[in-house]
């Protein structure tokens, strides 16, 4: 019923949701790196600060769509390592129990964004992206 309605913003709703997907992402990378708005400074080369170089480079990449499935790969592995190491910790509880679950570890944020991230390195920068005006640039090869 609503599919001929929204189908014809299939395009701009992708764009709407990798610009804003990359720059929330962008911004807990501002947060770690430069110490504002709440976030804690962390040492340079810690974990905690390559995490934030990746959220900040990755998502304003992602935003833009340039090199967007390895941006978006990184940008997803690197989610799935903090909901492991910083929410479910399996290592400190039994495997299963109720800190595996997002509502109870507080990990739903890690956990979305490594699923959507994985989605957008699937299907890609999409129509309106730098990757698709490099794409147009390219010349035809056999």
């Amino acid at each position: 019923m609503l599919g001929p309605l929204l189908s014809p913003l299939q395009a701009f709703a992708y764009v709407l949701l990798r610009f804003i997907l990359g720059l929330t992402f962008a911004f807990h990378g501002i947060q770690k790196i430069f110490g504002v708005f709440g976030g804690d400074q962390p040492d340079v080369m810690s974990q905690f600060w390559i995490g934030g170089m990746i959220e900040l480079i990755c998502g304003f990449a992602i935003a833009v769509g340039f090199l967007t499935r390895l941006a978006a790969f990184l940008a997803s592995g690197t989610m799935a390592v903090a909901y492991t190491q910083f929410h479910w910790k399996p290592w400190d509880n039994s495997l299963f129990d109720t800190s595996f679950f997002p509502a109870v570890n507080g990990g739903e944020l890690a956990l979305v964004y490594c699923l959507v991230f994985f989605y957008v390195a699937c299907a890609g920068a999409g129509r309106y992206s730098v990757d698709a005006k490099i794409r147009q640039k390219a010349p035809n090869r056999l």
